[in-house]
């Protein structure tokens, strides 16, 4: 076996580089996400789910390749945190924008019965819907309530053997 593939650049200098740095990108994360809040992890929007990605390659590229710099993506990923807060307080803070901004939850199925439009609209297969079914333990389609594609592309399976109505509340920003 040629070892030269796995360690051909690789000396000393390099690998505590590579230590230093996780360490100082990984510290900033820590207190970026004490200053934020855990919501910038939680994937409850499209926005928190892409700052996710954006950081999590920000903080790969600082690491493993130099570029950018380390203290400028320690900057980057701080400015990342800081526009997903400001969005997330104004999506909290004003209807209008939420509906301007956020994507709504979209119905799949209705009280057992597949919303045909709704998966042509969103392009989930019946593959992937009975997949997301058998996840939830579901065991009859009379069983399902509703299926919710939610905002994050997550997707809700609210079933029940017992004959109860879903709560309006659940269902008040689902569009049909």
């Amino acid at each position: 076996m040629n070892w030269d593939y796995f360690t051909k650049d690789l000396d000393w200098n390099t690998l505590l580089s590579i230590i230093i740095g996780a360490a100082i990108i990984y510290t900033a994360l820590i207190i970026y996400t004490r200053i934020f809040g855990l919501k910038s992890f939680s994937k409850m929007t499209g926005f928190d789910f892409i700052n996710t990605i954006a950081i999590g390659n920000i903080f790969a590229m600082s690491i493993g390749t130099g570029s950018p710099k380390l203290l400028m993506g320690a900057l980057i990923v701080g400015l990342l945190y800081g526009m997903n807060y400001l969005i997330s307080l104004v999506l909290f803070k004003s209807d209008t924008a939420q509906n301007l901004i956020d994507n709504s939850p979209i119905l799949l199925m209705k009280n057992g019965k597949i919303i045909e439009e709704a998966l042509k609209k969103t392009k989930v297969t019946k593959d992937e819907l009975r997949g997301k079914l058998r996840e939830a333990n579901v065991l009859q389609l009379s069983q399902v309530k509703a299926v919710i594609l939610e905002t994050t592309g997550d997707v809700s399976v609210l079933h029940s053997t017992k004959e109860l109505e879903i709560d309006s509340f659940l269902m008040d920003d689902v569009k049909l």
